[in-house]
């Protein structure tokens, strides 16, 4: 009977993991384009929770009537969404910001990845300022 450490589980030479990743074509490339799209899914999802925020403030106002505790509750959530959305632009734009002064490209995953692991084999470089 082998033991678990004599069982070749890639006889191909070497464990290849699964999916995009796994195969190690342009796992850099697969990966940012995931990281990437998750930001802009994170940002979109930032914006409909605002407008759906801002509407029921705004329903809540309307509905309010004489009810000053109710209005105060109304005009808190409209608050709230318009800071979230403050922020989730701020925090854009100081990454962007950070990425231009400090010349790395914190929003350009890609780039990024290839200019911390020095660049792809047989793959231009990228350009510094």
């Amino acid at each position: 009977m082998k033991s678990l450490s004599q069982i070749n589980i890639a006889p191909e030479g070497g464990f290849k993991g699964f999916g995009p990743l796994g195969s190690g074509e342009d796992a850099i490339g697969t990966f940012s384009t995931f990281l990437s799209s998750a930001i802009g899914v994170m940002t979109i999802v930032a914006f409909i929770w605002f407008a759906f925020t801002f509407i029921i403030g705004a329903i809540g106002i309307i509905s309010a009537g004489g009810d000053k505790q109710a209005l105060e509750t109304a005009k808190k959530k409209i608050t709230t969404g318009i800071i979230g959305v403050v922020v989730v632009i701020s925090a854009i734009f100081v990454i962007s910001l950070l990425g231009t002064l400090l010349n790395i490209p914190f929003l350009d995953i890609g780039t990024l990845f290839e200019t911390i692991t020095g660049g792809r084999e047989g793959a231009p470089r990228p350009a510094t300022r």
